[in-house]
């Protein structure tokens, strides 16, 4: 009896351990479980404590409503000038209804990948082949926007695409990579020709300026040397008009015309004395016994030039 005794009471120890672990469930942080009662859905289980009826309900469905990560499988696409292109990508996807993520679909992750790989063959097949490297953004919009409008109905949010890889066939790999260098080289040619060209731009305006430069230099000289000309001619005139007014001056005072008369006269004789020595020629005048008369005729001048003067 002690034997049987023993055994119930560890049967029942055993089915009290299994009724506390059926009733009693602990749901981690970030995770979502969701409850069927007699096989049909009854609540969802968020973080923490809870306590479900044994053998009545059941945990059918345990959710992460982390960001997760899918790896889309690389596929051959077409694009619109037909060639073939490897594409393969990554999506990130969160599960944002539990319920609809139990019962929406059998597999909403193969339904998410399927239609990522279809929506991008159709993308791909819309466009050319530059503008499938240029316009990986606009790929990766049109493929979140196109899934998630159908992930709805699974629960599931649809976060971002990324494409990982974008492969063409060898022979376009080559023509490719030729044309870029073919561009390069282009490029370093129109480089080059437009430093040259800058290079004589800058020459003929360096002699431009330099030509300028130099006639702004010469004008200037050349008003300067007019000035000062100007300036000594003006001098000179009013030099001479000051010493004729002081020989006007010096004629009214007294004996001034006896002593411009002997000085006329000194410079006629002068006069005479250097034409005679020219040219080994003697020239005397014509009546050298009158030379009184030719001082007179001087000293007539004179006076002339005084009543001029007056």
């Amino acid at each position: 009896m002690e034997f049987g005794f023993g055994s119930v009471s560890l049967i029942i120890f055993i089915l009290a351990v299994i009724f506390v672990v059926k009733t009693v469930n602990v749901v981690p942080q970030q995770h979502a479980w969701v409850v069927e009662r007699l096989g049909k859905y009854h609540t969802t289980l968020g973080p923490g404590l809870h306590i479900v009826l044994p053998f009545i309900d059941r945990i059918a469905y345990k959710h992460m409503l982390k960001e997760i990560p899918l790896d889309v499988p690389p596929q051959v696409c077409i694009t619109k000038d037909n060639t073939q292109l490897q594409v393969d990508g990554i999506l990130y996807f969160q599960v944002t209804d539990p319920m609809r993520a139990s019962y929406g679909s059998s597999n909403y992750i193969a339904a998410i990948t399927q239609l990522a790989q279809t929506t991008l063959r159709s993308v791909i097949g819309k466009m050319e082949l530059d503008k499938t490297f240029e316009e990986r953004d606009h790929i990766n919009t049109t493929i979140v926007n196109a899934i998630d409008e159908s992930a709805a109905n699974w629960g599931v949010k649809v976060l971002r695409y990324e494409i990982k890889d974008l492969t063409p066939p060898k022979e376009i790999l080559h023509a490719m990579q030729a044309q870029i260098t073919a561009e390069r080289e282009k490029r370093a040619l129109i480089a080059a020709s437009e430093g040259r060209k800058q290079e004589q731009i800058n020459i003929a305006s360096g002699e431009r300026e330099a030509a300028i430069a130099k006639s702004e230099g010469e004008k200037q000289a050349s008003i300067n040397r007019a000035q000062g000309q100007a300036t000594a001619i003006l001098a000179i005139a009013e030099a001479s008009a000051e010493a004729l007014r002081k020989t006007a001056a010096a004629i009214q005072q007294p004996g001034g015309s006896d002593a411009v008369n002997l000085k006329v006269a000194e410079q006629y004789v002068n006069a005479f004395a250097q034409l005679a020595k020219t040219n080994n020629s003697i020239i005397v005048p014509a009546n050298l016994g009158d030379m009184s008369g030719l001082i007179a005729s001087a000293l007539h001048v004179v006076k002339s030039q005084q009543q001029i003067l007056k």
